[in-house]
């Protein structure tokens, strides 16, 4: 059975003529956490973007070969980016929280929706904080601005908030960047019982957190992917030369 839900057959993304990323071909599958490393410049932010579109934002963007979620190319004429951008969450490094209340941050995408009720909104906030370990925080100061939380507490609101529009994928990039040992490790935490449930990218410059929490692997050097492997195999017996230096520290 093929568990390919994410495949990239010689995508090349540029900028205006210079190309940021070169003939990617990769798969990624269901229910993993696929990290993506390599030094400032690889290329890995502008993979994650690629696959929800955030590229076309830049007027100079165009891409070549195909990039495909479930065997449909997310650039195909009539593709709605709307609605890609739902099914493919995102995390970014700097958390972003919405300058309401920690409730209506979570509320907002479902009012937005259409969902009236505050019993069933009220619902889907604690389940969503549940899941990120936010609840037992913040349960009784959910009509506090959210801009009180600290930078942990808030990276991992914006993670609820994405969970509330009941996306497929979720993508991070860089999403422990600014933070301290502690949020870090509860972030992690919370991706790996995410596993069940979703299928997460993790793009990181942190090559020890890929190492903990990635189940493959994937190096990105130049606008090229050097290698993807199992996590373990990459950390330990690299095939490539570039990602040993890479790991090992000798530049990045």
């Amino acid at each position: 059975m093929d568990k390919t839900v994410i495949r990239a057959k010689d995508f090349s993304h540029f900028f205006g003529a210079v190309p940021a990323l070169k003939n990617i071909n990769l798969e990624i599958f269901q229910n993993e956490i696929f990290g993506i490393i390599g030094p400032a410049g690889s290329g890995k932010s502008t993979f994650l973007r690629a696959l929800n579109r955030l590229n076309d934002l830049i007027p100079s963007s165009r891409t070549e070969g195909t990039l495909e979620i479930r065997g449909q190319d997310v650039y195909a004429p009539g593709t709605s980016v709307v609605e890609l951008r739902r099914r493919l969450g995102m995390v970014f490094a700097t958390p972003v929280p919405l300058p309401r209340s920690i409730f209506e941050n979570i509320a907002f995408g479902a009012r937005m929706a259409g969902e009236k009720s505050r019993g069933r909104l009220a619902e889907l906030v604690a389940d969503c904080l549940k899941k990120t370990a936010l609840w037992e925080e913040v349960m009784d100061r959910l009509e506090t601005s959210a801009l009180k939380l600290s930078g942990g507490q808030q990276q991992r609101l914006c993670l609820a908030r994405i969970l509330a529009l009941k996306p497929e994928f979720i993508m991070l990039d860089e999403p422990t960047s600014g933070l301290d040992p502690i949020s870090t490790m509860k972030i992690e935490e919370t991706l790996r019982k995410f596993r069940a449930e979703y299928t997460i990218i993790l793009v990181t410059n942190n090559t020890k957190q890929a190492a903990r929490v990635a189940d493959r692997t994937a190096f990105f050097l130049n606008g090229e992917l050097v290698e993807v492997d199992r996590t373990d195999r990459i950390f330990s017996a690299p095939s490539d030369s570039r990602t040993n230096d890479y790991i090992s520290g000798k530049f990045g």
